[in-house]
């Protein structure tokens, strides 16, 4: 009896000795384990929710719930959005960040910062442009169709034809948010509509002739590879075509009509100054895209001084070919000669493709010597769909999908050769694709110690500036052999160094559109029409276009001050891990992390 009593005292003094330890982690801020599961899973638990109302991210990621929807764009959706942010950062708020470890610390400041900025800036909410040249709904969403949607079955196929159902219902929509923003006067550039009014005439194409309308000949291809019958195969395309007609026709041919009239309001004035309260909404976009707090002054500046030491450098490689006459004489020379471009042809454009994808391959050999952490993802390289080439960007890359069933693909915009000279190919290839966008997004991804918000998490300056750095990475690594190469790299980085001058020129310093195009051909050896285009795209995505430049800076500003620090114990794998493997982060908190290596080495030497 007496052991039994002193069995029960001992458990019930282990008992109490937990409670107090648990509650003494608490005070003392030492993490718990139970908060620490809890906080993940309500996080992903919120992600999962934001995933399921968006059935194109649900398509992107490679799953098949709600694949014959399409996203409600519509005004009460997006108010429904900021209501559930309202919620979610209260909830959010009820977590105790003394008991999360670091890595959920981080997680919890990263959505926290997400909410407040959805909720404080949600007066901003319409001062876009939802059908613009760049990225507007009437090319994105055949662009997601031909892209994303996969078929491998009758229920895939079904699915198809359920979205081009769903395209007149959107576009409706799509109208009713370009009345709300004709209301206050948020009114795309002139410009934008003989762009965007030709997209939709392509997309349209001839009513008479389904078949060779682009969502006929994308489903068609598709179907080919499924093991359904003929006669299974000929029901859905007809389907398809009834959809078309009832749909897709009358929902462009409705949105053409629309913005026919809206042209007629549009006025010239390029810079988001023309809003009302844009002067703040300028300085907000510029907060959100470089997660500084850099003045647009202060950028303008950056971007002048930055032009200047770029075309010194030019100037250095002109010197060092021989070349006789000024730096514009060399940009002349390297415009208009025509051992720099390709044939405008298909074997040109063919042979410019196998070039992108042989640079991709060689610098994949070569990622052991600077990175620890390689993708799993393959990738490939496409050029631009015929039907967006015109209005579409130089080059970009879009995403995989983590199970690997769509690969990660740079596309190239192979519209008019002239604007895609070889001597830019290498660091074209090592921006979109490795160690450039498909290292860092597929990395991302793949990722299995984050939650589900910070593996697809978003911040230009971080995913830019690192596009931009792997540009000169390998030139480091000794690629860039031929001087023309080289010059090309540097010819890519003015370009950027430039757009800090000509972003805020446009929109604070109330630049024309023909100013900064002047800007743009005068300081770069791009051809009239790239920059052209260029400006146009920076008018239409205020702000987006300083990232590149911004980040880059920060990436080299971080590097020197770890070389300079850990001097011989410096390893450039480890620092490009601490950059990739936390997901996407503000700038600031990539400084921090750069802070802790070298506070954690110095203790380790100490």
């Amino acid at each position: 009896m007496k052991i039994k009593i002193v069995l029960l005292l001992i458990l019930t003094t282990f008992i109490f000795n937990c409670k107090k330890n648990k509650t003494e982690n608490v005070e003392t801020g030492k993490t718990n384990t139970e908060e620490i599961t809890q906080f993940n899973t309500w996080l992903n638990k919120v992600y999962e929710r934001n995933l399921m109302s968006s059935p194109q991210n649900l398509t992107q990621r490679g799953r098949k719930d709600r694949q014959n929807e399409l996203d409600d764009i519509s005004e009460a959706f997006a108010l429904k959005q900021i209501e559930f942010a309202k919620q979610d950062l209260e909830d959010l708020l009820k977590f105790d960040t003394s008991r999360l470890d670091s890595s959920s610390h981080l997680s919890y400041h990263l959505f926290k910062r997400k909410l407040e900025r959805k909720i404080k800036y949600a007066k901003y909410r319409h001062y876009t442009y939802p059908v613009n040249q760049m990225r507007g709904t009437h090319s994105k969403l055949p662009a997601f169709m031909i892209n994303m949607h996969k078929i491998e079955n009758k229920a895939d196929a079904l699915a198809y034809v359920g979205r081009l159902n769903a395209i007149k219902p959107v576009f409706e929509e799509l109208i009713n948010n370009l009345k709300i923003r004709a209301e206050k006067n948020i009114i795309a550039p002139k410009f934008v509509f003989k762009h965007v009014l030709n997209d939709c005439k392509n997309i349209l194409g001839n009513s008479n002739n389904l078949n060779e309308n682009i969502f006929i000949k994308d489903l068609s291809k598709k179907l080919e590879n499924t093991d359904l019958t003929a006669e299974e195969k000929n029901t859905l395309l007809e389907s398809a075509k009834t959809a078309i007609k009832t749909s897709v026709n009358v929902a462009y041919t409705n949105l053409i009509n629309y913005l026919v009239t809206l042209e007629k309001l549009a006025t010239t004035n390029a810079g988001v100054w023309k809003f009302n309260d844009g002067d703040n909404f300028y300085n907000y976009k510029l907060e959100e895209i470089t997660t500084t707090n850099l003045t647009s002054d202060s950028i303008h500046k950056m971007g002048l001084a930055e032009v200047e030491r770029i075309h010194n450098e030019m100037k250095a490689i002109m010197k060092n070919l021989d070349f006789k006459g000024s730096l514009k004489d060399f940009f002349k020379f390297m415009k208009n000669n025509e051992q720099f471009y390709y044939p405008d042809t298909q074997e040109g454009k063919d042979k410019m493709l196998v070039g992108y994808q042989a640079i991709v391959d060689s610098m994949e050999s070569r990622l052991d010597e600077v990175f620890y952490t390689k993708p799993k993802a393959r990738m490939q390289v496409k050029a631009v769909e015929t039907w967006r080439e015109k209005s579409a960007g130089k080059a970009f890359y879009q995403r995989g999908t983590p199970d690997g069933s769509r690969k990660g693909t740079f596309y190239a915009n192979l519209y008019k050769m002239a604007d895609m000279p070889i001597y830019e190919m290498e660091a074209l290839a090592f921006h979109e694709g490795i160690p450039g966008h498909h290292m860092q997004g597929s990395i991302s991804q793949e990722l299995t110690n984050i939650p589900e918000f910070r593996k697809y998490g978003r911040y230009t300056a971080y995913s830019e500036g690192w596009g931009l750095y792997c540009e000169l990475l390998p030139k480091e690594m000794g690629f860039y052999q031929d001087p023309y190469s080289d010059f090309g790299r540097l010819a890519m980085e003015i370009w950027r160094a430039c757009r800090l001058v000509v972003d805020t020129g446009i929109h604070e310093k109330k630049w024309t559109r023909e100013q900064a195009i002047k800007y743009l051909t005068d300081n770069t050896p791009s051809s009239k029409n790239a920059c052209t285009k260029a400006i146009e795209r920076y008018i239409v995505m205020p702000g987006q276009a300083t990232a590149y430049k911004i980040g880059m800076l920060h990436i080299l500003k971080m590097r020197e001050k770890a070389k300079k620090t850990l001097k011989e114990d410096f390893d450039i794998r480890k620092f490009h891990d601490i950059f990739l493997r936390s997901g996407a982060v503000p700038l600031s908190v990539f400084e921090e992390q750069i802070d802790n290596w070298i506070l954690a080495h110095k203790k380790e030497v100490s």
